[in-house]
């Protein structure tokens, strides 16, 4: 958010924080919730520049299409090393899994 909006809405009364702030996360958690949305939206353009359908990825990981589906969601309930096993089975590298990893998702 740029300044000019900060002080408009602060100015109105409003207050501005973060997300994290809000919900009363911890450092870590906010950091893991990072790594997943990020591994997540990998997941999905890889799987799709890959031409692989949720089905496909699904039977190569002896799950469901909907389990796929919340994988590529970022849902809480799938591990991360589901998220990584899938990644890999796409095609993923360790480099490749290392930098989903370290990329900051908006």
């Amino acid at each position: 958010m740029d300044a000019r909006k900060r002080k408009r809405l602060e100015a109105a009364g409003w207050r501005v924080g973060s997300t994290a702030a809000f919900l009363g996360l911890s450092e870590a958690e906010s950091v893991l919730i990072e790594m997943r949305r990020a591994l997540s939206r990998s997941l999905k353009v890889r799987r799709i520049k890959r031409g692989v359908t949720q089905t496909v990825l699904a039977r190569h990981l002896r799950s469901s299409q909907s389990r796929v589906a919340k994988m590529e969601a970022g849902d809480p309930s799938v591990s991360l090393e589901l998220l990584i096993r899938a990644l890999l089975i796409v095609g993923a590298s360790r480099r490749e899994v290392a930098t989903a990893l370290g990329a900051r998702v908006a």
